[in-house]
């Protein structure tokens, strides 16, 4: 099939000639005023020729050039902040923001640059919905009856919600516009352990380094493409040349071996190495320190280990991440702050929201009772499986549409200790150990490195996982986190601990999950449900992650955000 197809990302000649520096090894040349490709070769001829001629970066760029990766779409959407003077002869308009989580937040902190007036309804005590970072003293009641009141120390906090932020998220963006301290949030540790139980092989129910894995993953991938490159398995794609590249690069990918003349057998062998760990580790005078030996190719399969290292390679896993100095909930408080209190009514549960001739109006409850507001637009950010149930006057296709998504539980525990043990006993800071047990994930903290104490995620899962946690009461769960953990860390993980707090998100009121999807194709984001709801329904507007392709991210709601304020603002200046 050949290629003809206009190249995105060429904004300008200069733009062109960039790409064109890698492109003219391979015979390829875009056009500089047509900015089109006219090639007889197949895209994967033509992207191996380049990522030949130019490298890897340049084949990356060329493919985002042409629309084959998500690279062309890293950038944050384009926005342009509202201006007092933008209203101008419209007069001010009166939005009321139907939710306090990230997304209301962000649409309340982007209207009012643009005057208008603004009222959040919350219904928690407190701003940030699904951010929420819980400290000492605070007293939390679950739908199940459920109370737990927080113990942890003095600068000791677990962050149920959101606890990593991608550097190329616009969270970051507001971070910094709102004067948020961050700090790196270790995603990736290689000291770190894996664990597998239940599957075959010597390495069933032991705790494994990360690195030593990794090493063991990659050696004997690249020791067998490299025999299958150099005994001709692969001929009919690679050319001699080809051959001898991709075996230079398999030699430094897998630390393995040269070909051995006349042994196959022995030829590109990976036989561990540095890269595994140490014990002894080098030292000083003559210690040079020992290899850890590797696992046998057969046991490693077994354990699937090396399954896990693709979590590296999501777009918004990768390193590095980061998070706010003293807690995910510094980004909506600090919102709040910019919104001004007095616009924003905590323990506000709205009960019922009407399109009406000329606005909107919303009812909500209080502790003082019921009450009414009115004003000429609203922005919906609650979930929208909860927004489903609410009465309203909206179409029956857009409450169907609020309602078919799929709902994801998750939960975590934090687990306050006596001594930063994984970093005294294990040497491990920050990072994340993982395991097929149900404890899932369990995060070392990336703040308060060699203090007296530190609090440990004992356990983030989703599903099932968090279906059984969320089924426990809270000593339940840390008990039997105790239990899971202690299989990786031995005893250790049970003692000296001193606070705990475990999160459900599917008994959480004003929240009844973790995040939701959509049915359809891949992403969801491509059904007739979707797509009705990023349209207003008369004077209502919707907002919120799962309007969005960054869906359980903070990204995802922000920008969401943003899009329903320029929607509502070209409305009012247009008539």
């Amino acid at each position: 099939m050949a290629i003809y197809q206009r190249v995105r990302d060429a904004a300008d000649a200069s733009a062109i000639h960039g790409l064109n520096e890698g492109f003219l090894a391979s015979g390829v040349i875009i056009h500089p005023h047509t900015r089109r490709l006219d090639l007889s070769q197949t895209r994967r001829d033509f992207l191996r020729r380049v990522g030949i001629a130019g490298g890897a970066g340049v084949m990356l760029h060329s493919m985002g050039a042409l629309g084959l990766t998500s690279a062309h779409a890293a950038e944050t959407p384009p926005f342009t902040p509202l201006k007092m003077s933008d209203l101008g002869r419209h007069g001010r308009k009166t939005v009321i923001v139907m939710g306090g989580g990230i997304a209301g937040l962000t649409a309340a902190y982007e209207l009012l640059k643009g005057g208008y007036d603004v009222t959040v309804l919350e219904g928690r005590g407190r701003p940030g919905g699904r951010n929420w970072t819980v400290r000492g003293g605070d007293t939390y009641t679950d739908l199940k009856g459920r109370t737990q009141k927080a113990t942890f120390s003095k600068g000791q906090y677990m962050n149920a919600g959101p606890g990593r932020i991608p550097q190329m998220h616009v969270t970051l963006d507001y971070c910094k516009e709102l004067g948020v301290p961050i700090e790196v949030f270790t995603n990736q540790n290689a000291d770190a352990f894996l664990y597998r139980e239940n599957v075959p092989g010597a390495l069933n129910g032991v705790p494994v380094r990360q690195r030593a894995a990794k090493a063991d993953a990659y050696g004997y991938t690249a020791e067998l493409l490299a025999k299958a490159t150099d005994q001709g398995s692969l001929d009919q794609y690679l050319t001699a040349e080809d051959k001898e590249r991709l075996l230079s690069y398999l030699r430094s990918f897998g630390a393995i071996g040269n070909r051995v003349v006349g042994d196959p057998a022995a030829s590109f062998k990976y036989n561990g190495g540095g890269r595994r760990g140490y014990d002894p580790q080098p030292g000083a005078g003559l210690e040079a320190g020992t290899p850890i030996p590797q696992y046998a190719m057969s046991d490693l399969l077994a354990s699937t280990l090396g399954n896990y290292f693709s979590f590296e390679m999501g777009f918004d896993q990768a390193m590095m991440m980061y998070q706010p100095v003293g807690g995910m909930d510094r980004i909506a408080y600090a919102l709040a702050k910019a919104v001004g209190g007095g616009r924003l009514r905590y323990n506000a549960q709205i009960v019922e929201y009407h399109n009406t001739v000329d606005g909107v109006e919303v009812v909500y409850t209080t502790p003082g009772g019921t009450k009414k507001i009115v004003g000429d637009f609203a922005i919906n950010t609650m979930p929208p499986h909860i927004a489903a149930k609410i009465k309203s006057n909206l179409p029956a296709a857009i409450v169907s549409a609020l309602g078919s998504v799929s709902v994801t539980n998750a939960g975590k525990i934090g687990i306050e200790y006596d001594r930063r043990w994984w970093e005294e006993d294990f040497r491990i800071y920050g990072g994340i150990t993982n395991a097929n047990t149900n404890l899932a994930n369990m995060w070392h903290p990336s703040y308060g490195y060699h203090g007296d104490r530190g609090t440990m995620i004992g356990y983030y899962n989703t599903g099932a996982n968090a279906n059984f946690y969320g089924n426990l009461t809270p000593p339940q769960r840390l008990a039997e986190a105790v239990t899971q953990g202690k299989k990786i860390f031995g005893d250790v993980y049970g003692k000296g601990i001193t606070a705990s707090f475990s999160q459900d998100w599917a008994s959480t009121p004003f929240s009844e999950g973790a995040w939701v999807g959509w049915p359809g194709a891949v992403g969801g984001q491509t059904g007739t449900g979707y797509r009705s709801l990023l349209e207003p329904t008369g004077n209502v507007y919707f907002a919120g992650d799962h309007l969005s392709h960054a869906i359980a991210w903070q990204h995802g709601a922000m920008v969401s955000a943003r899009v329903a304020v320029e929607s509502l603002h070209a409305r009012v200046t247009a008539a």
